[in-house]
């Protein structure tokens, strides 16, 4: 339990944004993460990036963590339980890379809480030290309220790395050589502009990754009955013959906001078909017979050894 004559500090953090949120990753495995993590452990010497030196130096054991979601709410209270650590397993959070991380005792709130003004400011740093007076007396009273058991609770486990996929089908190779070209380019809106549109993804990448799956143009509809991209078993292109369909985003926004979406597209069909949602790079499967659980996973520009059950999924029987 945290010492009430110690001072300690208050943070808040944000796990990303309502379409990309990583919350569930910070509570399942006990960690706080923040991101860009590509470029190898956290060092003083050569990091210009304000919030992982603040996450990497100045957060300490025993300091409050606050869950931010927007500006107003709060999801869960921690208490940093680690020094900074360097955890490779999350390269690959919902598209983030996110390895600079922390373990955190997390106290989840039955429902978020929220606040009737915004309280962490209009528009808040994805971390930054709370030197609010009521919001650092709200983090202190509620860590000193029983019950306190879940800050002397046994961390979760941290989940297993996955390995990377050395060598993929010899079909995709063409594009996946592109992604990995281009991806780093979209980032950089000086050089690159405007990230390219959901068409533009459609066109570049996900009708080119059917065809390398073995689809031909004529089982692959794009923007049919407000549908992206249908995917057919055989002709004629009608509901029921919809093998999947994929409901597409523009790169970067976030893929698995968009499962509501296609299983209503899918719903309003009647066809009972498997619904894939993606960015152009990153897909993911969620499988109707399983109340649309996912069930697959991969994501061009970061391969790993899953990615081929998800290969098997979408490729044509």
């Amino acid at each position: 339990m945290t010492d009430a004559s110690k001072e300690c500090n208050v943070w808040q953090i944000s796990a990303g944004p309502s379409s990309r949120s990583y919350a569930k990753q910070f509570l399942d495995y006990g960690v706080a993460l923040i991101g860009p993590g590509d470029g190898g452990p956290w060092r003083r010497e050569s990091c210009d990036n304000k919030f992982l030196s603040r996450f990497a130096s100045e957060v300490q054991k025993g300091d409050v963590f606050l869950l931010r979601a927007g500006a107003s709410e709060i999801q869960a209270v921690g208490i940093v339980a680690s020094g900074y650590k360097y955890l490779s397993q999350f390269d690959d959070v919902n598209g983030w890379d996110l390895q600079h991380g922390r373990r955190v005792r997390w106290c989840k709130f039955p429902d978020t809480q929220v606040f009737d003004e915004l309280i962490f400011g209009a528009n808040p740093p994805r971390l930054s030290r709370v030197h609010s007076e009521d919001l650092i007396d709200y983090a202190n009273r509620f860590v000193q309220s029983p019950p306190t058991d879940w800050q002397i609770c046994t961390l979760p486990c941290l989940p297993v790395g996955e390995p990377a996929l050395e060598t993929p089908p010899r079909e995709l190779r063409g594009l996946i050589a592109q992604i990995n070209d281009l991806i780093s380019v979209y980032g950089d809106i000086d050089s690159f502009g405007e990230l390219p549109s959901e068409s533009e993804m459609v066109a570049h990448y996900i009708v080119p990754f059917l065809r390398a799956l073995g689809w031909p143009v004529e089982r692959i509809a794009v923007e049919w009955h407000n549908v992206d991209v249908c995917v057919f078993t055989k002709l004629p292109r009608i509901p029921q013959f919809c093998h999947y369909l994929i409901e597409a985003k523009r790169v970067g926004a976030g893929v698995e906001g968009a499962l509501e979406q296609a299983v209503r597209y899918a719903q309003t069909l009647n066809s009972h078909c498997n619904v894939i949602v993606s960015d152009g790079i990153r897909y993911r499967m969620y499988e109707a017979s399983k109340d649309y659980a996912p069930v697959a996973y991969a994501n061009l520009g970061r391969l790993k050894e899953s990615s081929v059950e998800l290969f098997k999924l979408m490729k044509k029987p």
